[in-house]
């Protein structure tokens, strides 16, 4: 009697091949079709995030991803409203999210660098990885350099309304109250950092889509290999 291996869900890789178990049925392909069609579906993801995200109030029009401000300052945002500084403290936040879309719009050629370079290992850690898998990827290969991107971008949406400034008054009237200790992270590093996260979760969740829908696609590749997982 043949013995049968026991094999994750995401498939085995070996040999150049992905084998992936069926109830009834084996299906197999190369890693090269596995690792395309991944390239894919991450270079549709990313053109959808650039595109969404990049737009005019794409970070302001969507509750999931747009920025508030730094932390504990916007627990004391309602304290500050009160004190009459509410049109200083919207005005801020349309800012900080204004200069996150014009940043994100420029992400697009390392996000496909990052694509492009993938190897069949990083291929195979995505597809057997959980729901961060697409995330931790494109932190690795591209956070550092888009945030070199990235900030002088913010520096000039912010100081170009003297966003800055308001900032440093607001955060200066909330420290009169106690509300606001030990604050570390700078305005620019803040907005920053809310912009990568929120590029990486909605490549991540379009790459998600392929996999539940490979149909939908309209790609052979994307159906067999999708199809398959």
């Amino acid at each position: 009697m043949k013995r049968r291996s026991v094999l994750s869900s995401a498939g085995v890789w070996c040999l150049g091949l992905v084998t992936l178990p069926a109830t009834g049925w084996a299906a197999a392909f190369s890693s090269k079709d596995a690792t395309a069609a991944l390239r894919a579906a991450l270079d549709k993801g990313a053109d959808v995030a650039v595109s969404q995200l990049g737009a005019h109030n794409g970070f302001l029009s969507n509750e999931r991803v747009r920025i508030g401000l730094p932390s504990p300052l916007d627990q004391a945002a309602p304290l500050l409203q009160a004190m009459g500084r509410g049109k200083q403290v919207q005005q801020l936040t349309e800012a900080m999210n204004h200069a996150a879309e014009q940043a994100v719009a420029l992400a697009r050629p390392l996000l496909s660098k990052a694509i492009k370079d993938m190897s069949v290992q990083d291929a195979v850690g995505i597809l057997q990885g959980g729901d961060n898998a697409v995330t931790a990827y494109f932190a690795r290969k591209t956070r550092e350099p888009l945030t070199v991107q990235f900030q002088p971008v913010v520096n000039r949406s912010l100081e170009k309304l003297s966003v800055t400034q308001r900032y440093n008054d607001l955060a200066g009237k909330a420290q009169q109250f106690g509300l606001l200790k030990g604050q570390g992270a700078t305005l620019q590093d803040h907005v920053t950092g809310k912009a990568l996260d929120a590029l990486y979760m909605v490549i991540g969740e379009e790459e998600r889509k392929i996999r539940q829908d490979p149909v939908g696609t309209g790609s052979a590749l994307l159906k067999k290999v999708f199809g398959a997982l």
